[in-house]
């Protein structure tokens, strides 16, 4: 048991969640209270000591199922033990030959796909787990087509037994089945809804349980480190923006309203306490005074730091579109950290989105505003950073001033336009700081036709932010 919460501690680290040395001693000390039988008791157990972010929860789980996928009572039942089956088997056969004087049974070898679908409704009428997991088990049995070593993704096995289950239908005759045994032969408008949603409650319990047996016969063919890793999923802060799936982009969401708390308040917290000035003489002779004339105590003069001001300008176009958005979200949620923020957008063309943010508290609402308002094409809606850069300080060049920060979001690709670099060159020698943000990796940059090269040699520095947390990061050079 040691070994293997050793490697499942392992695999958590490996998948990018932090598991501190204490908290893995606080996980032993705390399932040596809880029976490894009672499955559930044992996960929340486990997961209430290793874990410390809720969007953390689902790799948690994957790790989990993986590594205790051969453990707990749901497994005692055998590959070759099929009593319980037998059992409903040879009764469903008596109700269904009560009065013709036949014998029932049957082993469960000479099923037909039709009499364990038959099978398989009867449990899910009644709700029947136990009776739905030997079912999952022996369906995956009869259906998958599983091969010891075979390189095949758990998937495709997914695939065959649920086709072979026709579960699509399942639905339907469970209804029938349903409106035959009501009284008067039909359900209400309400029956019908509490009936339809707990019957696909049930259909996808059972799926869950075919995809269980799955998982499990695969660790015991494969190892659980070769799984584990087969099925590792990046946690929410290392999703990258440009291809994110859309349970992924909900996830980003979900994971936004935190950092952006931790962030204020550090941001908060680090001008507050900044380093110590120059040596104040005046106010240390002062408090000599307590000391016989000796200056004992020195005593500094504390920078008061300005809140800076923010310009941000990003691309909107094609794949960058979800890194900008995400961007201008975290901006404007910490926005009190800055004492003016205004926002621009381009592809082509250009245009200042500032006062859809000040129009509404609701970013999200904002950035729909800015995805289907703004003015950002000018000739044919191809990314030309240098038109867009062009106009940009035709228009807004004149606001920036020693107080500024410019941040440049975009991937650089110009679609082998004009560059008119000479405009971040002139915005760097007017700006405090101008940062470019690009979310592409550093091995694509200057590839094709991304330049940025040759705006990056007139900025403070280019930053690579795939992710949540390389976004994070820098967000914290900002003040």
């Amino acid at each position: 048991m040691l070994d293997l919460l050793n490697g499942f501690v392992q695999e958590l680290r490996n998948a990018g969640l932090p598991v501190s040395l204490t908290e893995n001693l606080d996980a032993m000390e705390a399932i040596q209270h809880i029976p490894i039988e009672d499955r559930d008791a044992f996960k929340y157990a486990l997961g209430a000591t290793l874990i410390k972010n809720n969007s953390h929860w689902r790799a948690f789980e994957t790790v989990f199922e993986v590594y205790f996928s051969l453990r707990g009572p749901e497994y005692k039942l055998a590959e070759g033990d099929e009593s319980d089956l037998d059992e409903l088997w040879r009764e469903m056969q008596e109700q269904q030959q009560q009065g013709e004087g036949q014998g029932g049974g049957g082993a469960m070898d000479a099923l037909t796909p039709e009499e364990i679908a038959q099978m398989l409704m009867q449990a899910l009428l009644n709700g029947d787990q136990a009776m739905m997991r030997a079912l999952a088990k022996q369906s995956v049995q009869r259906f998958a087509g599983m091969e010891p070593g075979r390189p095949v993704g758990g998937t495709y096995y997914l695939y065959r037994t649920l086709r072979n289950l026709d579960l699509d239908g399942m639905l339907d005759k469970l209804m029938e089945q349903t409106a035959q045994q009501a009284q008067g032969g039909e359900l209400t408008h309400l029956e019908q809804r509490l009936e339809h949603d707990e019957f696909e409650h049930r259909i996808e319990q059972f799926k869950q349980e075919i995809e269980a047996e799955i998982r499990r016969r695969l660790v015991a063919d494969r190892g659980v480190e070769a799984m584990a890793k087969t099925l590792r999923k990046p946690l929410p802060e290392d999703v990258e923006f440009m291809h994110a799936s859309r349970d992924e982009m909900q996830s980003l969401k979900k994971a936004l309203q935190p950092l952006t708390r931790k962030l204020a308040a550090r941001l908060a917290r680090k001008r507050r306490h900044g380093r110590k000035g120059p040596l104040d003489f005046r106010n240390t002779v002062r408090h000599s005074l307590s000391y016989g004339g000796v200056p004992a105590e020195p005593k500094f003069k504390y920078p008061r730091p300005a809140k800076p001001e923010l310009m941000v300008v990003a691309d909107i176009s094609g794949s960058v579109a979800a890194f900008a958005r995400f961007t201008l979200m975290l901006v404007y949620a910490i926005s009190g950290q800055f004492s003016k923020v205004r926002s621009f957008v381009f592809i082509d063309g250009i245009d200042e989105v500032t006062e859809y943010f000040r129009a509404t508290e609701d970013i999200q609402e904002a950035i729909h505003r800015v995805n289907t308002e703004a003015d950002v094409v000018w000739v044919d809606g191809h990314s030309d950073y240098g038109h867009a850069f062009e106009v940009f300080w035709e228009r807004y060049g004149k606001d920036i001033g020693p107080k500024t920060t410019v941040l440049l979001l975009g991937d650089a690709r110009n679609n082998y336009h004009a560059s008119q670099a000479w405009v971040v060159k002139e915005i760097r020698q007017r700006a405090r700081h101008v940062y470019w943000l690009n979310p592409e990796p550093k091995s694509y940059w200057n590839t094709g036709d991304s330049i940025v090269s040759d705006y990056g040699v007139h900025t403070d520095g280019v930053y690579e932010c795939r992710n949540l947390r390389q976004l994070e990061g820098f967000v914290e050079k900002l003040t």
